[in-house]
């Protein structure tokens, strides 16, 4: 199977899994609500900077969502935050991946010396805790979402090169591949052509995952102050929240919305890549298989592997 096959059976299991998995769907539909609200939300609230009343004043008809410490409206911020954190989240998931791909998939092609010193380098990266050298890179640098973004890329991206690195010495030895390097194919167009679309599933689900923690994680440094204050984001929001001892007072609202945004992001993100590996993933779709034959045969399927005889 050529590469560019590869990749149109891997975007088309993509689309089935969107339509036919119900984990996907629901992933799918959560994650189109929260970017209708990222891209289209901030032109139907008002400014999330204006004093509109009492601060901490709890939910009602007039500010759906309350006021925060400061008197600004609660549903204002937490809809323009969708779409920074977001933007952020996503940017990241596509740069870590980006450059695990391209230090990965070169190393793993390459081999001998070049693989070694590239090994050496993101397993370096690899033994040291990433939140923790996130904290500490992000508490030197200027703030702002720059600046966060680069610090998840650089303490994130390392995971990624080790297992496409993995599947890139597994590829490289299929005979499509040794058909490219006998045809006189460049290096760089066997690796983009031929082995980068037999790993789409991977590169996809592998984007998903990144964008999840690339959100968490960002959430996380901007609760602690080492992002911008200023700026209105998730973390942001949780941020002044603790600031104002939300929890002390019983300011719910301050953090509980935003708090439940990020849990529902983080989940419609997992359904949707857990949606797609049950698709796209061989053994569980000979488990979904075995599955569907025992209950056309009026058998209950159970941990153990029962012995189906036909009658025929």
């Amino acid at each position: 199977m050529s590469g560019a096959t590869t990749q149109a059976t891997g975007i088309a299991a993509w689309r089935d899994a969107i339509r036919r998995d119900r984990k996907a769907t629901i992933g799918a539909v959560m994650l189109t609500v929260f970017l209708f609200i990222g891209i289209f939300g901030p032109w139907l609230v008002g400014d999330p900077d204006t004093l509109v009343g009492i601060p901490l004043q709890p939910p009602s008809g007039e500010h759906w969502l309350g006021t925060t410490g400061q008197g600004q409206d609660v549903l204002s911020q937490l809809v323009v935050g969708t779409r920074v954190s977001l933007a952020i989240g996503f940017a990241v998931g596509l740069a870590v991946v980006l450059l695990g791909a391209l230090i990965g998939v070169t190393a793993g092609y390459f081999g001998g010396r070049v693989d070694g010193l590239l090994s050496l380098f993101f397993n370096v990266f690899l033994v040291i805790p990433g939140m923790p050298l996130a904290i500490v890179i992000a508490a030197y640098l200027p703030s702002g979402p720059l600046t966060l973004g680069l610090v998840l890329v650089v303490t994130g991206w390392a995971w990624n090169a080790r297992v496409l690195r993995a599947q890139t010495l597994a590829q490289r030895q299929r005979v499509f591949v040794a058909a490219a390097v006998v045809a006189g194919e460049s290096s760089f167009r066997i690796v983009t052509r031929e082995i980068l679309p037999t790993m789409t599933s991977l590169l996809v689900a592998q984007v998903v995952g990144s964008t999840v923690y690339a959100i968490g994680a960002q959430v996380g440094l901007e609760f602690l102050g080492l992002g911008d204050v200023s700026a209105v984001t998730w973390g942001t929001n949780l941020y002044w929240a603790q600031n104002d001892s939300a929890l002390l007072t019983g300011a719910w609202w301050t953090f509980a919305p935003t708090g439940l945004c990020v849990a529902l992001v983080g989940f419609g993100l997992t359904m949707l890549n857990s949606g797609f590996d049950e698709i796209t993933n061989p053994r569980l779709q000979l488990e979904r298989a075995w599955r569907k034959h025992l209950l056309q045969r009026g058998k209950e399927p159970t941990r153990s592997t029962p012995v189906v005889m036909d009658n025929d």
